[in-house]
C-alpha cells in the first residue's frame, strides 16, 4: 500500500480475425492494467478510418460503461488506457487515448511515461500556431507526428521523427487510419511488449495482459523500437541503438503485476528475491512476517523462505474503493483507515515483521505501525523491500518533492521514531541491484541513487506543473 502512484498502461490491438469483438477484448485488457490507474480509462476505435472513442474518470466500469461500449461498436483496430494521476491537472482534457485530425485523416494515441523537455517542444509548436487542448505529453507527441508527416513519405518516417525530439520515458500505442504502433524510449524506462490473441496481434504495457486474454506473450518490444502492425502482420522499426538502458526498477517492486514478466524477468520471482535479500541483510527475532498489500506480500513470503519466521496475513485491503471515495473530504488517516484494516487473530501478541514496497513520506508507514500496534503486536519491525527514497522521479511515477520525502530528511533512526516502529530496515541499494540480475536491460535507481539517466536540467519538466500554477521557487 505504497504511497507511490504509477502514471498509466496501454493496450493495442490489430483485428485480424472477424469474429473477434475488439472493444470487448479491449475492455478486458484494461482490467488487467487496471493496477496502473484508477484515476480515469479510454478506449478508441478504429472502424475503416473512421475512429470513436469514449473516456471518463474512475474505475473500468465506472469510465467505460456498457451504453458506451456499444457506442463504440466493432472496427479494425483499437487502443486503450488506464491514468492515474501525474502532475497534470487531472481533467477530462488528460484523459486519453487522446484522438485529433491530421494531413492523412485520424490519429488516437496513449502513452505510459514523462517527456523531460516538455515545455520546450511546447513552446515551438506553439509558436508554429499549434492549439494545445490539454496539459498532457501525449497531445505533444500528436503534434509532432503530424507536423513530420506533412514532410515524410510515411507514417513510419513521420513517427520516428516525432519520437526522435523527444527526452524522457514513453511506451506509447498509436493508431492511424490503417497501422496500429507501438514505440518504445531508447532507454527501455517503461515497459512495452506484444502478442498474439488468436490471429490478432496485439501491444501492452505488460506481458500479464495476454495470459488474462488466452493469449500469447511474443516478446518484448526493445528500448529505441518501433513496431507496426497492419494487415500484412507485424514489422519492427529500430529507431535508436542506445549507448545504455535504463529500465525503472520499480516495476519489479512495485507498479507491474506479479504473473508479468517484464524484459525476461518474473516480477514475482523478483519481489520474492527482494524478500530473501532482506532476510539476509536485517536478521530479526520475530514470531511472524506479514506484507502491506498488495506488493510487500511477496517480498513477505520470500523474507518466510529464507529466514524461517512463520509467514501469516497481518493486514487486510479493501479492494473495492474507487476514485468516488478517494475524492471524499475525509482526512488521509480516515482514508487510510477504511482501505487497511489489521487482523488481530494472527496480530495479537505477536513480535511482527511487515514489509512495504517503499516509504515516501513516511505517513502510511506511520499508519501501519499503529493498526498493528492497536491490534494488540508485542513488536513491530518494518522492511522496505527498497532502498531510502530520496530523490523525485521526474520519468515515470508521480511523487513528491524532494523536500517531503522522509529519507532525504531523516535518518534511519529518525525515521524508526517517527513511524513508530521498534526497528527499521531498507534493502540496500546494492540488493535492489541485484533482484533483477537476469534483466536483459541496465535499470534506473535514480530515485534511490541521484544518478538520473539523462539530463534533467531541462527548463523543465520538474518544474512544468509548478509553472503551470505560477508557483515556481527560484
Amino acid at each position: 500500500m505504497s504511497e507511490l502512484h504509477d502514471e498509466c498502461g496501454v493496450f493495442g490491438i490489430y483485428k485480424n480475425d472477424s469474429e473477434l469483438d475488439i472493444v470487448e477484448e479491449t475492455y478486458l485488457a484494461l482490467y488487467a492494467l487496471q493496477h496502473r490507474g484508477q484515476i480515469g480509462a479510454g478506449i478508441a476505435v478504429n472502424d475503416g478510418g473512421t475512429i470513436r472513442h469514449h473516456k471518463d474518470f474512475g474505475m473500468i466500469p465506472e469510465a467505460l460503461p456498457e451504453k458506451e461500449l456499444h457506442r463504440l461498436k466493432n472496427g479494425d483496430m483499437a487502443i486503450g488506457h488506464v491514468k492515474y494521476s501525474s502532475g497534470e491537472q487531472v481533467d477530462r482534457s488528460n484523459l486519453a487515448p487522446l484522438v485529433m485530425r491530421y494531413t492523412e485523416g485520424q490519429l488516437a494515441l496513449c502513452m505510459n511515461g514523462a517527456v523531460v523537455n516538455y515545455p520546450e517542444l511546447r513552446e515551438t509548436l506553439t509558436r508554429g500556431a499549434a492549439i494545445f487542448q490539454s496539459d498532457g505529453d501525449t497531445e505533444i507527441i500528436a503534434y509532432l507526428i503530424a507536423r513530420a508527416r506533412i514532410e515524410s513519405s510515411s507514417i513510419e518516417e513521420a513517427v520516428i521523427k516525432a519520437v526522435k525530439q523527444l527526452k524522457g520515458a514513453y511506451a506509447a500505442v498509436i493508431m492511424t487510419p490503417s497501422k496500429l504502433i507501438g514505440v518504445r524510449d531508447p532507454l527501455g524506462i517503461r515497459p512495452l511488449c506484444y502478442g498474439r490473441i488468436g490471429s490478432n496481434y496485439a501491444i501492452a504495457s505488460e506481458s500479464c495482459v495476454f495470459d488474462s486474454l488466452g493469449g500469447e506473450f511474443i516478446r518484448d518490444i526493445e528500448p529505441g523500437e518501433m513496431l507496426v502492425i497492419d494487415s500484412s502482420g507485424a514489422e519492427s522499426y529500430k529507431f535508436e541503438e542506445a549507448q545504455k538502458t535504463a529500465l525503472c526498477l520499480f516495476e519489479y517492486v512495485y507498479f507491474s503485476r506479479p504473473d508479468s514478466v517484464i524484459d525476461g524477468v518474473s516480477v514475482l520471482e523478483a519481489r520474492q528475491r527482494v524478500g530473501r535479500l532482506l532476510a539476509r541483510q536485517h536478521k530479526i527475532d520475530a514470531d511472524i512476517v506479514c506484507g502491506v498489500p498488495d506488493c510487500g506480500i511477496e517480498s513477505a513470503i520470500g523474507y518466510s523462505m529464507e529466514s524461517g519466521i512463520r509467514y501469516a496475513t497481518g493486514l487486510i485491503k479493501n479492494k473495492y474503493i474507487g476514485r468516488a471515495f478517494n475524492n471524499r473530504k475525509k482526512n488521509d488517516k480516515y482514508l487510510m483507515r477504511i482501505k487497511l484494516n489489521a487482523l488481530r487473530y494472527n496480530i495479537q501478541g505477536k513480535r511482527v515483521i511487515v514489509i512495504d514496497d517503499s516509504m515516501l513520506k513516511g505517513i502510511t508507514a506511520k499508519h501501519i505501525v499503529e493498526l498493528l500496534r492497536a491490534a494488540g503486536a508485542r513488536e513491530v519491525h518494518m522492511l522496505i523491500a527498497s532502498p531510502p527514497f530520496k530523490n523525485r522521479c521526474f520519468l515515470t511515477s508521480d511523487t513528491t518533492p524532494r523536500e517531503d520525502l522522509i529519507a532525504a530528511l531523516r535518518t534511519e533512526e529518525e525515521m524508526r521514531r517517527y513511524i513508530g516502529a521498534d526497528s527499521v530496515g531498507f534493502l540496500s541499494l546494492d540488493g535492489m541491484r541485484e533482484i533483477a540480475g537476469e534483466c536483459k536491460l541496465g535499470y534506473c535507481d535514480a530515485c534511490f541513487s541521484g544518478n538520473y539517466p539523462i539530463d534533467i536540467s531541462f527548463k523543465s519538466r520538474k518544474d512544468k506543473y509548478s509553472n503551470r500554477l505560477g508557483t515556481v521557487k527560484k
